[in-house]
């Protein structure tokens, strides 16, 4: 063989060399896991996909546990929160108590150092006012009169009853204890003396 043929030889070698390369390129293209076969080779067995499936069922636990705790760590706090804010309610209402008290206080110690009875009941009307005005302007809790007026159940609470000729419709004639309202709601009906028509 000449040095011609032998070069030609090694040059048709090499285009097919490339051709078979291009060949395995594009099959690889087209089916990606066909490499991943060839190499494996094996199927996958059922103890593998078991294997698998427990380890997924594993995770999905433990995710499912890390939640449930968060949960409950939650719930724990908004109780807590809650009590708290149950507990400490009504520490502006006892803070503008306070200052009441201290009045009464000062009354009753210049009542025991003094005969001015006069002074000490003006001293109690103004700590009254004082008080009752500070608890309808800040906090809604306001006293109703009703004497004379129409006796209405969800206002008053009836405790005497007594007949009258000179009245048509059930009227209170006397009240023993005052009414209060929290806003628009009853809190305490008015306890009163009730005049009905004959």
């Amino acid at each position: 063989m000449s040095k011609k043929e032998t070069q030609i030889e090694e040059e048709v070698q090499d285009l097919n060399t490339d051709k078979t390369e291009e060949n395995t390129a594009e099959t690889a293209q087209d089916n990606p896991d066909a490499g991943e076969q060839t190499s494996q080779n094996e199927p996958v067995t059922a103890e593998q996909k078991i294997t698998e499936l427990e380890a997924q069922l594993a995770e999905t636990r433990d995710q499912f546990l890390r939640k449930a705790a968060e949960f409950e760590n939650f719930r724990k706090r908004m109780i807590q929160e809650k009590q708290s804010s149950i507990e400490y309610a009504n520490q502006s209402l006892l803070s503008d108590i306070i200052p009441i008290i201290d009045d009464f206080e000062r009354a009753i110690q210049a009542g025991e150092t003094s005969n001015d009875y006069t002074g000490l009941l003006e001293g109690i009307k103004m700590i009254e006012k004082r008080f009752t005005s500070q608890l309808e302007a800040k906090w809604g809790l306001k006293r109703y009169n009703c004497t004379g007026e129409l006796f209405d159940p969800n206002l008053h609470e009836a405790l005497m009853m007594e007949k009258s000729p000179d009245i048509t419709e059930a009227t209170v004639q006397e009240e023993f204890f005052k009414g209060y309202m929290l806003k628009d709601r009853v809190i305490r009906a008015a306890k009163v003396k009730v005049l009905m028509p004959e």
